[in-house]
């Protein structure tokens, strides 16, 4: 008789219930939270969609024959498996409105890939300002998680008139080429579909994937008819060279360099090429099928569930007014499977939780920041002043640093919760170590190797934004999520404007002045630190990588973990794990 069971069945198939319904009551006091949150997400959704129109019309695309970059998308990625990144991503303020570049996490054929397209749309596809960074930001994520990344090339070279904020720079388009190289060194395959004219830049960027698969109209090349055309001894272009440039584009127009005939029947680099643009779609999913992954039977510790309680709780319960607290404990109750959550030293460094929670039947790592009032805490104040959940004190930073450290053990993949108004200040602070804790927990994260999600929930602040598992920890964090209540800033815009003026109010009014003129700056300091803190500002800037609404952060953390295990380089037997042992004692 064959008899089955999921792996440390006694510590993980029912963990400790967490979370409790929303009650009438609570329901009808946060409709104004509801409305709030809404208002912000019809802001982002605007910019959102501006992003997605930017460029040529999808139906002038469609007219000459070919797919936009969204049709390719929704054909090749699994339904319902595509969770998009970047998408607000412009740090450079391109007059296009984006990086000229779609990219996420998606399933193809079932399997996870990290996937990025051309933007076929917005000037055929070229290399604009802030593209580099982005495309590198992604090549991260798939080394991170180690996945397979698909490239849908349509890309007409180099934005010539703004060559400046692409070209050069340690972090330009040529680095690109070089994380290809290093993918394919870490045994990271790079499935590459190739439509349209490609040259130069876009020549190496059709060249450098591991596997190519061409439309039988695209081409790639080292130069284009352009640039064979346009060298010009005298310097200057006068009617004689122009009429000469007109005669050679022409010329080349009829037989384009690098086209299927050359890299297909000579050089044999187009493993394949098809007569459609879904035909190529289609041999990227037969690679994909091909590709490493384990069935996920294989770590995952129960049977996949759902949280007891709704995800659109998360709109009611995440209060919307910065200084309002709530109950991150029920925050976890709506991401977790089946409201499970299994805490680590819950007596210690209340000021935030940690622990193992399950996440589509998978073990994960969870660390975040609880709210409200901490009484007789921290206990080196002595009473001298109470603890505020949000902030870190001496206990708290060195329960995360254990923890981040059993992860690394355990191999356990971490989503950080973050809500975060900084670290305890002062001579007390000082005293008691929390300068060098900090840092400390940031040397524990870089020793470990495990894949990390940020989530800003509402506040990232300061230097605990860093400790928290930020972008900064970049070996580490695969992606770092805003939602629409997401704010970061070194500090709150009025603690900013008291820190900046609050010696020049002294002096102006020891000097009998008027106060007006510096108030003025005082409140403008703080409107600006409001505009450049919120939601699509983080976004545009890349402080953040997307912003998601609440109820859809769950989905994210389900595409995240499964991506984690898909194919991990390096494993801890279940039964062999020590934290689960560490929390039972």
């Amino acid at each position: 008789m064959l008899r089955k069971q999921t792996p440390l069945r006694p510590y993980f198939e029912t963990m400790p219930a967490v979370g409790k319904p929303l009650s009438t009551g609570e329901l009808k006091r946060t409709e104004e939270n509801l409305t709030l949150i809404q208002e912000q997400e019809e802001v982002i959704l605007n910019a959102i969609e501006k992003v997605k129109n930017a460029g040529t019309p999808a139906e002038t695309i469609r007219k000459r024959g070919q797919l936009t970059v969204w049709d390719r998308l929704n054909y090749l990625v699994d339904e319902g498996t595509w969770y998009p990144l970047h998408t607000l991503y412009n740090p450079e303020e391109n007059e296009e409105g984006c990086t000229g570049v779609v990219d996420g996490l998606g399933k193809i054929a079932g399997k996870w890939a990290v996937i990025i397209a051309f933007d076929n749309k917005v000037m055929a596809g070229a290399w604009i300002a802030g593209q580099a960074e982005n495309i590198l930001r992604v090549t991260d994520l798939a080394k991170r998680l180690n996945l397979p990344l698909v490239w849908l090339t349509n890309c007409s070279g180099v934005k010539l008139m703004e060559q400046e904020t692409v070209y050069a720079d340690r972090r330009g388009s040529g680095a690109a080429f070089y994380r290809h190289a290093e993918l394919n060194r870490l045994g990271i395959p790079i499935i590459n579909g190739i439509y349209g004219t490609n040259p130069a830049g876009g020549g190496y960027q059709g060249i450098s994937p591991t596997i190519l698969l061409a439309h039988k109209d695209a081409n790639i090349a080292v130069g284009g008819a352009g640039i064979v055309g346009g060298m010009n001894p005298k310097g200057s272009f006068d009617l004689e060279s122009a009429q000469q440039l007109i005669d050679a584009t022409k010329g080349f127009k009829a037989k384009a360099p690098g086209r299927v005939e050359t890299h297909f029947d000579q050089t044999a680099y187009f493993r394949e090429v098809h007569d459609t643009e879904f035909g190529v779609l289609e041999g990227i999913k037969d690679y994909m099928s091909g590709m490493p992954a384990y069935d996920p039977k294989v770590f995952r510790v129960a049977e996949p569930a759902e949280p007891k309680y709704p995800v659109q709780d998360l709109n009611r319960i995440i209060a919307a007014n910065q200084r309002r607290p709530y109950d991150a404990i029920e925050v976890l109750a709506r991401l977790t499977d089946n409201s499970e959550f299994m805490e680590y030293r819950p007596d210690y460094g209340p000021e935030v939780f940690t622990g193992v929670a399950k996440i589509d039947g998978f073990p994960v790592g969870v660390i975040g920041n609880r709210q409200g009032v901490l009484p007789k805490y921290p206990e080196y104040a002595e009473g001298a002043y109470v603890g505020v959940g949000g902030k870190h004190y001496r206990q708290g930073l060195i329960k995360q640093s254990e923890f981040v450290t059993l992860c690394g053990r355990d191999n356990l993949p971490i989503i950080w919760l973050q809500d975060t108004t900084g670290i305890d200040v002062g001579d007390i602070a000082e005293q008691a170590e929390l300068l060098a804790l900090g840092q400390s927990l940031i040397y524990s994260i870089e020793k470990t190797d495990v894949a990390m999600m940020c989530i800003i929930l509402r506040k990232g602040t300061a230097a605990a934004h860093y400790i928290m598992g930020g972008p900064q920890a970049n070996e580490n964090n695969a992606f770092t999520l805003g939602t629409p209540l997401t704010e970061i800033y070194v500090m709150h815009g009025e603690t900013a404007a008291a820190a900046s003026y609050a010696r020049r109010l002294v002096k102006e009014q020891e000097a009998g002045n008027d106060l007006g003129p510096i108030i003025e700056k005082m409140n403008q300091m703080v409107k600006d630190y409001e505009e450049k803190s919120r939601p699509v500002y983080c976004a545009q800037q890349g402080f953040v990588d997307e912003i998601v609404s609440l109820p859809n952060l769950r989905n994210y953390c389900i595409a995240f973990a499964g991506a984690n295990y898909q194919n991990p380089k390096s494993i801890t037997p279940i039964h062999q794990m020590i934290l689960p042992r560490s929390i039972k004692g």
